[in-house]
């Protein structure tokens, strides 16, 4: 079931210019409205034209109205969310258990209903081929970059996901015609993410990004754009925490991706680094 228009307008409600924010308020407050309206029909309740309802689909990165009425109407018939709920002081185990664990589901079905599956089969084919992948993150967003990496040199990937952004340039001053700079970073904001995402661009260098769904300065300058939800996260964040989840799980879409297409030889990388792992560990 498609589903994720209300979340994308609560996502980009803040970026979006007046005239298309007016449109969002307004298709947010009366859901039900779109599923039986034109396009001139939203833009006159909501006080403004069909062209801005036309303009703000896109900016969601939709395929027109007709995709937002769709989503809409599949976010209706859904059941209601738990949504994302915050530690409070002295809050018990079991507590914190049960509102971890629906905060981890939450991002994860969050993230899923965003998904633009052109963007992913972009990334998927993009990847392929790649002599050499870079992914790049600082704090947090290194661990999906490790983790990235890890998945990649088990298939027969060159991968890498240095920290030393002075070592990154080096990469991408010397990367080839193949080779992809994918940018990870939750803010899309974070600004060694930003330098090196603009000198690939630069250099011509093929680049994805990973960021909250929305506008960001890593997102713009990426060629194929990938994202996870920033759908009211739970303030107390000490390091990311549901939305690394929703990172990490956006990576095991693309590397599950990637192993369907080529899957006899990812069968067979993942079986060679098993049996080098098993002797590494048995020795001799």
């Amino acid at each position: 079931m498609t589903a994720g228009g209300l979340k994308m307008l609560q996502n980009m409600l803040e970026q979006l210019p007046a005239s298309e924010r007016k449109i969002a308020q307004y298709i947010l407050e009366n859901p039900r409205s779109i599923l039986n309206s034109t396009v001139n029909d939203i833009g006159t309740q909501a006080k403004t034209s069909g062209a801005a309802v036309i303009r703000l689909c896109k900016s969601l990165g939709l395929n027109g109205f007709q995709d937002l009425k769709v989503r809409i109407a599949g976010d209706l018939v859904k059941p209601a969310e738990q949504g994302y709920r915050d530690i409070e002081p002295g809050e018990s185990y079991f507590s914190i258990v049960q509102k971890t664990t629906s905060n981890s589901i939450q991002s994860i079905r969050d993230s899923e209903e965003i998904i633009n599956y052109e963007e992913l089969e972009r990334a998927v084919q993009t990847l392929l081929p790649a002599q050499n992948v870079h992914f790049f993150g600082i704090g947090a967003s290194n661990i999906i970059a490790k983790d990235a990496q890890q998945k990649f040199l088990r298939i027969q990937k060159n991968a890498t996901a240095f920290t030393d952004t002075h070592l990154v340039a080096t990469l991408i001053a010397n990367a080839g015609k193949d080779d992809v700079v994918f940018a990870i970073s939750h803010s899309g904001e974070t600004a060694e993410v930003v330098k090196v995402m603009a000198l690939a661009k630069e250099r011509g260098v093929k680049t994805i990004s990973l960021t909250k769904y929305g506008q960001s300065a890593v997102a713009s300058l990426a060629d194929i754009k990938l994202f996870t939800s920033y759908s009211g996260e739970a303030p107390f964040r000490s390091a990311a925490t549901s939305s690394r989840l929703a990172q990490l799980y956006m990576m095991d879409i693309l590397f599950l991706s990637m192993a369907t297409v080529q899957y006899e030889h990812t069968i067979q990388a993942i079986d060679q680094t098993r049996d080098a792992i098993r002797f590494i560990k048995e020795g001799n």
